[in-house]
């Protein structure tokens, strides 16, 4: 499971991974694109055409200080007003945990793109597994960092929870990488030995 990943700047390790998967000028939609790392390299190194979505005001004006085309909003809201096939690649990195209802999501996903990419922290990391059988707490992690009453995360997703959702939800798993990021994201590993319990995320390419 995986492939080898290449240097990519200063891109976080599992973006790296993502940027792999883009092939050379797609057009790409990246839904809560944050500060528009993986977009500026996709546009830059890829020859990408490139949108983006993102609910916070501070993330957009970032977004296009860098030449990004980002605008603010809701993704739930946003992607009905893009008709089918807009897109090569949708991207939807570390926010489906933050999603109300991330089937209606992937399905509009799948719509408006031809392969979707999703990940999330894997709430079944061992780290995770042992802070709530010892301690009897709701985990915290560097992936999951906040405390139960202050944390934007709504779902706890496993990698064996996404893929029974993927086939539930009728979406193919085109390719899977389970990692383990250290310093702060920036560098990791493929985990390719019992992944769902010692990987901190899961990279999915999903398809119809």
């Amino acid at each position: 499971m995986g492939n080898a990943v290449s240097t990519s700047g200063n891109l976080r390790f599992d973006l790296q991974i993502v940027a792999n998967w883009i092939g050379a000028g797609a057009k790409v939609l990246g839904l809560g694109c944050g500060n528009g790392d993986l977009l500026y390299h996709l546009k830059n190194n890829k020859d990408a055409r490139v949108t983006g979505i993102d609910i916070s005001e501070e993330n957009v004006a970032h977004c296009i200080s860098r030449g990004l085309s980002v605008v603010k909003g809701d993704i739930m809201e946003e992607v009905e007003d893009y008709p089918d096939d807009t897109f090569d690649y949708v991207i939807c990195s570390q926010t489906l945990q933050q999603i109300y209802n991330p089937g209606v999501l992937i399905r509009a996903m799948l719509k408006i793109g031809r392969k979707c990419v999703v990940s999330f922290p894997n709430f079944s990391h061992w780290n995770n597994r042992l802070q709530l059988l010892f301690k009897g707490r709701a985990p915290v992690s560097e992936q999951l960092p906040y405390q139960w009453h202050d944390t934007p995360n709504i779902r706890v997703i496993t990698l064996k929870d996404f893929r029974r959702f993927a086939k539930e939800n009728g979406c193919r798993i085109l390719k899977e990488v389970a990692i383990n990021s250290q310093e702060k994201d920036r560098s990791g590993k493929i985990i390719r030995f019992y992944p769902n319990l010692r990987a901190t995320y899961g990279i999915y390419l999903v398809g119809r």
